[in-house]
């Protein structure tokens, strides 16, 4: 169980995280420089600072949205539970948690400098354009991203039961189907043997 909630919330952060990754390789190209991946300079960015941008990037709104897919997860894992008990999974003491323990993150990761810019950037036209659209765009590159996923587990599976290295419900067979030494080499992602 523990293991859900985990990933879920890690999955959820992390794709709040792309917002501002995304939009400081966007903000960097847009002006025409390169995109530093060094570590953040001496100075660094004060509490107040990192707060601010995660208000300015929309952090408690993905919260609230992180709080709904939350419940809907839990309620599936636990149907003896009433889906009225997850809806608090992300109040206003676990957000304050939360932000709490994301300053650091940001702190280690960005100056003071970077800060200013991507706090720059998201109070600008474009910059609330980004916090507006990325929810939506994140949801259908996901479901873009499942669909792949699927259909690529389906040629893969189709390829090893055509050379034997599973039967017909994916389950492998009694004896060995390669020698030792031998090596499987997965299909081309190109390619497709599910017939797509």
């Amino acid at each position: 169980m523990r293991k859900w909630i985990g990933a879920g919330l890690g999955l959820l952060l992390a794709a709040g995280a792309g917002n501002v990754v995304a939009a400081t390789h966007k903000s960097a190209s847009h002006k025409h420089k390169a995109v530093s991946h060094k570590p953040a300079s001496p100075k660094e960015p004060s509490d107040e600072q990192v707060r601010q941008l995660m208000e300015a990037s929309g952090v408690d709104r993905m919260l609230g949205q992180m709080n709904t897919q939350m419940e809907a997860m839990m309620q599936q894992q636990i149907p003896c539970v009433p889906a009225s008990y997850w809806q608090n999974f992300i109040d206003a003491k676990g957000v304050r948690e939360l932000t709490d323990r994301m300053v650091p993150i940001y702190q280690r990761h960005f100056s003071a400098a970077d800060i200013q810019g991507l706090l720059r950037f998201y109070r600008s036209p474009l910059g609330r354009k980004v916090i507006t659209e990325m929810p939506a765009t994140m949801a259908e590159g996901m479901q873009l991203g499942q669909e792949w996923g699927r259909q690529r587990a389906q040629a893969m599976l189709a390829d090893l039961q055509k050379s034997g290295r599973i039967d017909a419900q994916g389950r492998c067979p009694a004896a060995p189907a390669a020698a030792p030494g031998t090596k499987l080499a997965a299909p081309a992602a190109g390619s497709s043997s599910a017939g797509h």
